[in-house]
């Protein structure tokens, strides 16, 4: 509410529902799209970021911006706005993401360490990743190649990204 007089921050949280409102019923009719983020600035830029089990197509984009233009007055408030797909570079913010995912290589940040490894499994408490590490043998000289693979609850994920490899 920095900078904001009471009824300007009052403005925006209203406006900002009934943008997310006019979104989440956009989305009723497209199931397999889903919301990651809306914002509202204080000069009114929607920035509006979807995710879909399948993707986002241009289309789906469209479809919502056309969604939220068209049941807004711009005499009652003007604002710009902005809807895309995330980037595949985007952090994961929904569990839904991890299970889309699955099979997929991602860089996974806890608290304690950073791990780059394919995303085996997404449940709705945990993730399990796996992927090869060099090792010193346990008997002799030298290193071997071992599988590892590690649970990680969704509680102790800081960050994690889709990595891609070509």
């Amino acid at each position: 509410m920095r900078g904001l007089s009471v009824p300007s921050f009052y403005k925006i949280m209203t406006f900002k529902e009934k943008v997310n409102g006019l979104i989440e019923e956009a989305l009723l009719e497209k199931p397999s799209i889903f919301l990651i983020d809306l914002s509202v600035s204080d000069s009114f830029k929607i920035s509006v970021g979807l995710d879909g089990d399948n993707g986002v197509a241009l289309q789906d984009c469209i479809d919502i911006s056309r969604a939220i233009e068209n049941n807004l007055d711009r005499e009652e408030q003007d604002f710009s706005l902005e809807v895309a797909s995330v980037g595949v570079g985007s952090p994961l913010k929904m569990i839904r993401q991890y299970k889309k995912n699955i099979g997929r290589t991602l860089i996974v940040t806890t608290n304690t360490e950073k791990i780059e490894a394919e995303l085996v499994e997404a449940n709705d408490v945990f993730i399990i990743l796996s992927w090869k590490a060099r090792e010193p043998k346990k008997v002799g000289k030298g290193k071997e190649t071992v599988q590892k693979e590690q649970q990680i609850p969704y509680t102790e994920i800081k960050e994690a990204i889709v990595t891609v490899t070509f």
